[in-house]
Formats: structure tokens, sequence, C-alpha cells
């Protein structure tokens, strides 16, 4: 397909069919990358509590390199999406090119300096004493990984942003595969524990880095060539800011999943401060899979964004985000009823013997299903912005549920409410994320609307 079809594909054909096609396939990547991190949780939950509490920490850890990821994908992947709806194909290359490489050499500089200070690391991210062996096997190999962890989600998203969302999920699934296979086989044949999973994670991300970048050759692609001025530093500003929601949302993602730790440690005590972390870090995995869904609908919805709004269609943009937004918010109150129903036997699927893991995380995970739905605006207002090209608006909304809202709760609530506090504490930040993007949300449809107006009247 050339790059005048995708454009007219992308700006004419019926927008129900249009997001349902780009969307299924990434909801199919995000699935499958979010399984497979809960087959990590599963195995690994085998080994003891200890080892289930290192999951959680190093869960922040993962966090962060995604953050750094996203940053540099969804910026990059915005802009060259923009740019190939006002038909400047030349200048979309030098972008992606750009973004590739600079996330490329941020991993190389963030992984270093990880090895360098492992033990700091992992007291920083909310190890106990006891949880500190499992967590330095498993982030030493996820931190040798962080390059091309890094860069094989820039490679998705401008693929993604291309409109070939599923040629992008190939190359994830081919990785996640491998992974899941690999684990039981390295953990427990090889012996290798909790490093297995880690080394089977890194492993299966390789794959997945190999595959995108060989994809990147496909005529449909732009392709990623070191002779394509790949460090193009006029455009990392604009990189940068329309990656920094993604940064934000991401990174005060970890932050609250550092906090989460620390505070469930203190809260529980010596006694319970594995199993608390334990229960809250497979409902961390629990909401992350859930919420995958979502984001996944909402990358099939971001590309057909970018690229309406750079064509000055703004009214399909509109009609873009109000179809995704109806037809998550009908998923999401179906999972989120199943999950409440069931929640202690899904937590107990991942460390059986524990009862105070399953109470912690039964409780937590039903909370949490109470509000899933409004996470739906959430995650789709915060898209909408960042793909229209407010960075500022996207990043306030972005850092809402995770960052701004959570932050200040999971300090607050625990010391009136102690280890409920801290189960409630991101149930409790959702509703209020809720009520800031909701008002952010519709202004934006406002003002598209008066946008569509404007470019009406000039055109007749």
């Amino acid at each position: 397909m050339t790059q005048e079809e995708k454009f007219e594909k992308m700006t004419t054909q019926p927008i129900p069919s249009l997001v349902s096609r780009l969307a299924v396939p990434t909801i199919i990547s995000m699935l499958v990358t979010s399984f497979y991190n809960m087959v990590d949780t599963y195995f690994v939950g085998k080994i003891n509590t200890s080892a289930s509490g290192a999951v959680g920490v190093v869960f922040s850890l993962m966090a962060i390199i995604q953050a750094f990821g996203f940053m540099f994908g969804h910026g990059s992947g915005n802009f060259l999406a923009r740019k190939l709806g006002e038909k400047k194909e030349e200048e979309a290359e030098v972008i992606a090119n750009a973004g590739f490489f600079f996330a490329f050499s941020f991993g190389v500089i963030f992984a270093v300096a990880g090895l360098l200070n492992l033990n700091r690391l992992a007291y920083l991210l909310g190890s106990t004493d006891t949880i500190l062996p499992y967590a330095r096997s498993y982030m030493g190999p996820i931190l040798v990984g962080a390059p091309w962890m890094m860069a094989s989600i820039v490679l998705n998203n401008e693929i993604r942003y291309q409109g070939n969302a599923k040629t992008a999920m190939f190359g994830i699934m081919a990785g996640a595969v491998i992974n899941i296979g690999l684990d039981p086989l390295l953990m427990f044949v090889f012996k290798l524990g909790i490093m297995g999973a880690a080394l089977s994670t890194i492993i299966g991300q390789f794959v997945s880095f190999v595959i995108l970048l060989l994809t990147t050759r496909r005529p449909e692609n732009i392709s990623i060539r070191i002779d394509r001025n790949p460090f193009a530093f006029r455009y990392l500003g604009e990189i940068v800011a329309g990656g920094l929601p993604s940064l934000f949302r991401q990174g005060l993602a970890s932050i609250a999943g550092i906090l989460l730790n620390v505070v469930a440690k203190g809260v529980a005590g010596p006694e319970l401060a594995d199993q608390t972390i334990a229960g809250m870090a497979i409902v961390s995995k629990l909401s992350m899979s859930l919420n995958s869904m979502v984001i996944g609908f909402g990358q099939g919805f971001q590309p057909v964004c970018s690229f309406n709004y750079g064509a000055a269609k703004y009214k399909r943009v509109k009609e873009a985000f109000l179809f995704s937004v109806k037809t998550c918010a009908l998923l999401m109150i179906i999972i989120s009823g199943l999950c409440f129903a069931f929640a202690p036997f899904i937590v107990e699927q991942f460390r059986k013997g524990d009862e105070m893991v399953v109470q912690v995380g039964a409780f937590a995970l039903r909370a949490q299903c109470l509000t899933y739905v409004f996470g739906v605006w959430i995650i789709l207002t915060n898209m909408l912005l960042q793909a229209s090209g407010r960075a500022f608006g996207a990043t306030v909304i972005s850092s809402a549920r995770s960052g701004l809202c959570f932050i200040p709760v999971i300090l607050i609530l625990p010391r009136f409410f102690g280890i409920t506090g801290v189960q409630i504490s991101q149930a409790v930040a959702d509703m209020i994320a809720f009520f800031i993007s909701l008002g952010g949300g519709l202004y934006f449809l406002g003002k598209l609307d008066k946008m569509q107006k404007e470019k009406d009247g000039a055109d007749s």
C-alpha cells in the first residue's frame, strides 16, 4: 500500500470499521504482552512469597523502562503520523529514525547506571531484606535488556502509527510466545529460578526487537537506517513533548508502584510485609492486563486521530473518540463484573497456599473493579489529546491517575485505614482522576466542533 493509498484509507473509510480493524491487532498485542507478564507472576509464585514480592518490586523498574520507550515511541509516532497526514513523507522518515536511535542510546545509558547501583536500586523500589536476593536476580537481566526493550516499543508504535497495526502485532506476539515457552524451561528444568523468568523476558523482547526492525524494511513501512540522520536533534524537542504524556503516565505509575511497596511494607509490619507486597503486586499486574485492552483499543484509535487531525478532518476525530469510549466502556463493565465475582479465585491462582496474599489481593481487586469503567474515559481522553498534539493537556490527564491523584492518596489513606487504605487507594485515585479528565475531554471535544465549523465556513 502506497502512502497515498494509506492516506485515503485513514481519512475516508467509515470510522467504526477503520478503528476496529486497527484496534484488534493492538488489543491482541497488549493482551499477549500482559499475558506473558502474568505468566512470570504465575511461575515465580511457585517459588515462595518473597519471590512473588520481587516481581512487584521489579515491576516498577520495568514500568520506568517502558515509560521512556513510550515517550520516544508515542512522541515520534504521533509526530510522523501528523506529517504523513500533511503528506510530508521525507520529514516523517527522519522523525522515525530519530525516535528509534534516541531510545536505543538512552537505554544503554539507563542499563549501565542501573547495573552499577543494583542493591541501592532494589531498596529504592521498595524491596525488603528477604525480597532483595530475588529482586537482584530478576533486575540484572532486565537492565541488560533495557536498550532493545525501549527500542522495540518505539518500533512497535511507529509501525502502528503508520496504520500497519497487524504488522506490529506479529513482532510483539513472536517475542511473547518465546517468553511464555522459556519461563518454565529456564526456571525449573535448568533450575535458574527467578533469574530464568528475567532471562525469558529479555530473550523474548530481543526476538520482538529483531522482527520489528526487519519489518521496517517492508515497502509499506518507513525504513530504519543509520544513514538517515539518526540523531536529528532539531526534532528531539517535538518528540519529547509529544511523548511526555506517556512518560508521565508510565513514569508516575512506576513511582506509584514504589510508594505502594514502601507504604505497604510500613503499614503491614515485618511479619506481613512480604505477603502484602505480593498481594498488591498480583493485583497491579491484573489491573495492567485489564487496562491493556482499553489501551490497545486506544492505540487503534490514535493513528486515525493523528491522520485526520493532520488532514483537518475534525469531525472524524470526534467520531472516532466517542466510538472508542462507548465500545471500551461496555467491555469493561462486563469484565469488571466477572472479576468482582471471582476475585479470590483469580488471585489464588498466582499464590496458592498463602491465605493472607489472597485476602489482600482479592479485596484490592474488588475495589478497583468498581472504577475500571471510569478509567476508559481517562485513558482515551489522554490518547485523544496526545494524538492531536495537545501535549500539556495530555500530560496533566496522564499524570492524574497514577501520580497527581494516587501519590497523595497512598500517602494519606493508609494513615487512617491501615492495609485497607493501601487496598482502596488506586480506586479512590481513579475516581478523582476521572472528574479531572472529564472536564478536559469535554472542553477539547467542544473545540473540535468549533474548528470543524470554521473549516466548513472557509471551504464554502
